[in-house]
């Protein structure tokens, strides 16, 4: 994974009464997809400063800027909404994040509460810009004024009538957006990728409609992030011993006409096969060791951010073997039984491992 990068903003747009969004200057060595996210450092009188993620809202398609937008729910985001302005300059992370889209040319259907609108925002005008994908999009807010986006989502729809679909729901007029009622209006679309995004309750019953409606797992895209409880721009402290129960049952015996000295290295450690970026390295695997820190300290750019489990950024899929994930917040069971999992927290079971970044 790349360094941090120091971002000037070059503007802050007041959205709505409490969303600012703020325009970097691109950085001159980093790409980005629709859908992903950047991890910014907040400066922090208590701590230091703290990290957090914010998904880009702006298109790497349409925009020569990069964009963040920040509504006010904690300390980070109220300081970036207070302070930032024309000039500030912020340490960031290279974008990370696998909610993408795979094809700007399919159909989609995109679900988006309050500042969930943000990835979707992305996507929708990728789309748009560089594909010829149908989007329909249900955005909810609590009122009017908090809809963020509106006048540039007015004009996207104006301009592309026969492509883009905006639907609003305003919890002042229609109450909560409840299973029910996201079942009816994702009914019709079934059959298109499906992107979900914005707190945790309208995720989940946007999650349940779509499992109602039977939308195959493959099709249905959730982004969530989770709180992170160490700061990624510091110095990893070295990581703590794994306790020997965690990984001792996983261990299986050599075959009997294994040399001793052999055996008990086999004991100690795997193989792993890793794909990643067109190329195929194989490793050692030392059993209390977590995949990503093997492929770190192997020279690989193995993409990750919090390290925690609490984001996607470091997923991956196993083609063969099986192994332990010590920390999950993000991977629901559709992912696991897809053979997804966390580099992060990853430790060999069976003896050889092959992994696939593609």
């Amino acid at each position: 994974m790349s360094e941090p990068a120091r971002l000037r903003v070059a503007a802050v747009i007041e959205e709505t009464r409490d969303s600012r969004s703020l325009v970097f200057e691109a950085p001159p060595t980093w790409s980005y997809r629709p859908g992903q996210f950047l991890t910014l450092r907040i400066p922090s009188d208590r701590t230091g400063s703290v990290a957090r993620s914010y998904s880009l809202s702006s298109s790497p398609h349409t925009d020569s800027t990069w964009q963040i937008t920040v509504k006010r729910a904690g300390y980070a985001s109220n300081w970036l909404c207070e302070n930032a302005t024309a000039g500030t300059e912020v340490d960031v992370l290279p974008p990370a994040g696998a909610c993408t889209p795979r094809s700007l040319d399919d159909d989609f259907v995109l679900l988006a509460a309050g500042s969930g609108i943000t990835p979707v925002m992305s996507i929708t005008k990728s789309v748009l810009a560089a594909g010829s994908g149908r989007v329909v999009l249900i955005y909810a807010n609590q009122d009017q004024d908090s809809v963020i986006f509106a006048a540039e989502l007015r004009d996207l729809a104006a301009r592309h009538a026969d492509r883009l679909v905006v639907v609003h729901w305003l919890e002042s007029v229609q109450g909560l957006p409840d299973v029910s009622a996201l079942r009816e209006l994702i009914r019709p679309f079934t059959d298109r990728e499906c992107f979900v995004c914005g707190p945790g309750g309208f995720m989940d019953a946007a999650a349940r409609a779509l499992r109602d409606l039977a939308v195959p797992h493959k099709r249905t895209h959730v982004e969530r992030f989770v709180s992170l409880t160490r700061n990624p721009f510091e110095d990893p402290e070295p990581a703590a011993p794994i306790p020997a129960e965690n990984t001792e049952s996983a261990i299986p015996a050599p075959p009997e006409n294994v040399e001793p000295a052999v055996a008990s290295s086999a004991r100690n450690s795997a193989v792993v096969e890793v794909e990643l970026d067109d190329q195929r390295h194989r490793f050692s695997w030392p059993r209390q060791k977590r995949l990503l820190d093997l492929l770190l300290d192997n020279g690989l750019d193995a993409p990750f951010s919090c390290r925690e489990g609490a984001c996607s950024a470091c997923a991956c899929r196993i083609e063969r073997g099986e192994v332990k994930m010590l920390q999950n917040s993000v991977l629901e069971q559709e992912d696991l039984d897809d053979n997804i999992i966390l580099a992060c927290q990853s430790l060999p079971i069976t003896d050889e491992v092959h992994i696939t970044y593609e």
